[in-house]
């Protein structure tokens, strides 16, 4: 039965090669038409074909993330994609790019949420931003880029947040220090006393400083995204350590073409209201007679001239929907502001990826 598997190995690597030999003549014809190298709902369509084919022995769950490395990879010898985040490395946002990107993409860890915007102006494919966490809702901050750029929300990816002790050996014997971010440790309270008994929880500025620590000195150990764990040469002492149920984090993919309509996408709007009384509750009663479901709204107050609050808000369905047409159409003459800021396929298969 092993030289059945290695047989079929050898078959599934030559297949790959076969893949990766068509794939490079497919980028000499794009370099000669001049056309865009990646073209997500072609990613997407086959995603979607291979993992609705998935009847047999091989787990379905495991196709997508499978064939989206299967697909990085070859898309890295036609011309490698460049994607901007929040640093440091190690983070939840770092690990949303690898879970939507793949292994072979080139990740660009920028100093702040306005730099990542300004690394697709530099020649970056695309920049993930966080946007919200379910224990904490929207990242508002990060609404104020959106008012003065181009950008395009292209889409949307939704990871679990998961912390795991990391350690040079994987076990834990012998640790007297663990390493964390405070947000990190006060998410994983409980769990750092049944792991470690009487450990001392030493703070970090980031994951990244945590694992760093962790691979300098083997008597500490790192909480951090299990992510942390290849880039730092460490391994995994416990997968999962967080205090009560699964959380998740949404992450926004920025970029400069609107993607193709799927059928389940969302759009995200930005509006802005003076002080009037009542100019919201008008908002929302457009919306409900239009038969449009608002997913969530965000405020933040601005100092911008003649605005009280912006708003930001998901709405089921594309921007060329009919009923989402008009009723965007109606409100752009009413409110003194509204920036559509993209139509995108939602992430319905997110939040279960670690």
């Amino acid at each position: 039965m092993r030289a059945e598997i290695d047989r079929l190995d050898d078959e599934i690597l030559a297949l790959l090669d076969r893949r990766a030999e068509v794939v490079k003549e497919v980028g000499e014809v794009k370099r000669r038409r001049r056309e865009t190298f990646h073209v997500p709902g072609r990613e997407r369509a086959v995603l979607e074909r291979l993992t609705a084919a998935a009847n047999g022995a091989f787990p379905r769950e495991a196709v997508r993330p499978v064939f989206r490395e299967i697909m990085s990879a070859c898309l890295s010898l036609e011309s490698p994609l460049v994607v901007a985040y929040p640093g440091p490395e190690a983070t939840f946002s770092h690990l949303a790019c690898k879970t939507r990107f793949g292994l072979s993409a080139r990740f660009v860890a920028a100093a702040t949420l306005g730099e990542v915007f300004r690394e697709i102006g530099r020649g970056a494919d695309y920049g993930v931003v966080p946007v919200e966490e379910a224990s904490e809702g929207l990242v508002t901050h990060a609404l104020d880029y959106f008012i003065d750029s181009d950008l395009l929300i292209v889409g949307e990816i939704v990871v679990e947040i998961a912390h795991a002790l990391l350690t040079r050996t994987g076990q834990t014997a012998g640790v007297e220090r663990v390493h964390a971010h405070p947000a990190a440790a006060a998410r994983c309270a409980a769990g750092l006393v049944e792991a470690i008994p009487g450990v001392a929880v030493m703070p970090a500025a980031s994951a990244a400083a945590a694992a760093a620590s962790a691979r300098d000195d083997g008597r500490s150990a790192a909480l951090a995204p299990a992510l942390a764990a290849d880039l730092f040469d460490l391994a995994v002492a416990k997968a999962r350590l967080d205090d009560g149920p699964a959380d998740v984090a949404r992450f926004l993919v920025l970029g400069k073409e609107p993607p193709v309509q799927t059928g389940t996408d969302a759009t995200s709007v930005l509006f802005g209201l003076d002080d009037r009384p009542g100019r919201l509750a008008t908002v929302l009663d457009r919306l409900a007679a239009a038969g449009v479901n608002l997913r969530r709204i965000a405020s933040r107050p601005t100092d911008r001239r003649g605005l009280r609050d912006l708003f930001f808000v998901d709405l089921d369905g594309h921007r060329n929907d009919p009923a989402c047409r008009a009723v965007l159409e109606t409100l752009a003459a009413e409110v003194p502001l509204l920036k559509i800021l993209g139509s995108y396929p939602r992430d319905v298969a997110g939040g279960t990826r670690a």
